[in-house]
Order: structure tokens, then C-alpha cells, then sequence
């Protein structure tokens, strides 16, 4: 059972109760961070990647993965960062100095590098061995004027997943996916959302939920309202899937959903994301 525990918004003192997300642990089992019910939580004035996760340990299968640090936003517009137990803070840098020695430790906010571009370059590599290196006829062929119309736009490489096993894998399965989709310059969202994690690209703001419970219709409407007010287009990627209400809201407002299974490979749920995942897109 998550904890639940009162919070103060040190800026406006209005008070509320913050009940700690859910995560699926590799061995399915729900686990959540232990909340510090005697710490004050704090005013998020600056970002930094290191700091956006924390270790959890299993208690059943005693594995540690990284999860996002909880986090609650105010009424009054402040983001207030959860403070959890010495233990897992202690668990986080732990975590970081085995992620530096084997050169897979998280970078500065808003760019990807370590495992995620690892497994950008290993997905690019495959596709570089099936279709062959550039000839130098192609170098010197004639740049082409467009396909005549009655040729049938070109087919995608397929998409090659990776394995999700914490959150830090949904995000960098979604990340690889909007690459597939043609997005070559995913960074993490300048607005970070009250739940999930937040990408963005040119014209593009995407939402990755690894929690385990189904999105709800305010979820779907929250990611909506912040692409309108960047003037993007958003897409909404969940392990657990959505509501019935999420599900309608979301194809009245044309916002694509997927949901991401464990082997990484995002399925569409809704005609918006059929449209989106087509060929020729």
C-alpha cells in the first residue's frame, strides 16, 4: 500500500495530501519510495538529471532500479520536491557512482546520453548492416524531384525496442520510438509534469506514464492544454493504460495514445495513434 503523507507548499502554505505513485517492479511486484513523514518538502528552483531519480529497493525480489523522485505540483504554480527516507537517498548515490564507473551515468538536464544513446547507436548500427553502407552511385545520383504519384510512400526500418524493466527504460523506449517517428531532437520537456516524465521535440510534447495505475481523463487533458498553450502536438505513451473516460477524451481531442509492453515496442490504442504510427506519416 503507497504511503500517504500531508505536504505544505512552503510558498503559499496551502496544505494537501501527497500519496506516492506506484512502479512495477521486473518481478511484478507494485513498489513505491518510502516517504519522510518529518522532513519539509522543497520548492523546485532548479533542475538538474541526477537529481530527478531516486533508488528503490523490491521487497520481494530485493532488486534496485531507479524511479522519479515524487514530486507534487501547487495550486500557487510551485513544484514541490517529496522528501523521502535517508536510505534511499543514500541508495541514489550509490546508484550514480556504479552508473559513472561503467560510463552509463545520466547527463545534464535536457540531453540524453549513456544508455539511452547507447542503445540509439547499437538500433543504428543494426539498420546500417541490413540496408549496406552508401554507394557512390547513389552519392552521385541526381537529387530527386519527388516520387511520381502513383508511388507508394517508403516503408520505415522496424523499429527495434528495447526491454523495459524501470522507468528510466519507458522513457528511453519512447524516446527511440519518436526518433523512428522522425524526431531526431528529443530533449527532456522544458515543463516537467506533475506525474511521468515529459519529452519534447520540434512541434512535438509527448508524456511517458511507467506508473502503474491506467491514465485518467485529467492526465490526457493536462498533456493536451500544455502542448496548446507551446503550439505542439502531443502524444501520450502509458505501461498501464487508460480509462474509459481517458480513452474518449482523448479521441475527441485528437491526442494519440500508446500503450508501451514490456518488450519496449509502443502499441496504439486510438485511431489518432494509427494515423500517427502509419507508414508514410
Amino acid at each position: 500500500m503507497p504511503e500517504s503523507v500531508p505536504v505544505r507548499c512552503p510558498a503559499c502554505r496551502r496544505e494537501r495530501r501527497y500519496t506516492a505513485p506506484c512502479y512495477p517492479c521486473a518481478c511484478g511486484t507494485p513498489i513505491a519510495p518510502r516517504l519522510d513523514h518529518h522532513a519539509a518538502p522543497t520548492a523546485v528552483a532548479h533542475r538538474a538529471w541526477e537529481e530527478e531519480w531516486i533508488t528503490v529497493r523490491c521487497p520481494s525480489c530485493g532488486r534496485h532500479d531507479q524511479w522519479p523522485r515524487p514530486e507534487l505540483g501547487c495550486a500557487c504554480g510551485a513544484v514541490l520536491r517529496i522528501p523521502v527516507t535517508a536510505a534511499a537517498e543514500g541508495a541514489v548515490g550509490e546508484a550514480g557512482a556504479g552508473a559513472a564507473e561503467t560510463g552509463t551515468a545520466p547527463g545534464a538536464a535536457g540531453t540524453w546520453t549513456g544508455a539511452e544513446d547507447a542503445g540509439t547507436e547499437r538500433a543504428q548500427a543494426r539498420e546500417t548492416r541490413e540496408t549496406g553502407p552508401p554507394t557512390e552511385d547513389a552519392e552521385a545520383a541526381p537529387a530527386d524531384t519527388g516520387p511520381c504519384p502513383d508511388t507508394p510512400p517508403p516503408s520505415r526500418v522496424p523499429f527495434r525496442p528495447i526491454a523495459i524493466r524501470t522507468a528510466r527504460d519507458a522513457v528511453t523506449a519512447t524516446a527511440l520510438y519518436l526518433r523512428w517517428l522522425g524526431h531526431q531532437d528529443i530533449r527532456r520537456a522544458d515543463q516537467r509534469p506533475t506525474s511521468g516524465i515529459g519529452l519534447a521535440a520540434r512541434g512535438l510534447l509527448a508524456h511517458v506514464d511507467p506508473s502503474v495505475h491506467p491514465a485518467s481523463l485529467r492526465d490526457v487533458e493536462c498533456l493536451w492544454l500544455t502542448a496548446m498553450t507551446d503550439s505542439a502536438d502531443c502524444v501520450y505513451f502509458s505501461l498501464a493504460g487508460y480509462t474509459a473516460d481517458a480513452r474518449a477524451r482523448a479521441d475527441s481531442l485528437a491526442v494519440p495514445l500508446y500503450v508501451l509492453d514490456l518488450t519496449g515496442t509502443p502499441q496504439p490504442v486510438n485511431a489518432a495513434a494509427e494515423r500517427l504510427d502509419a507508414p508514410g506519416a
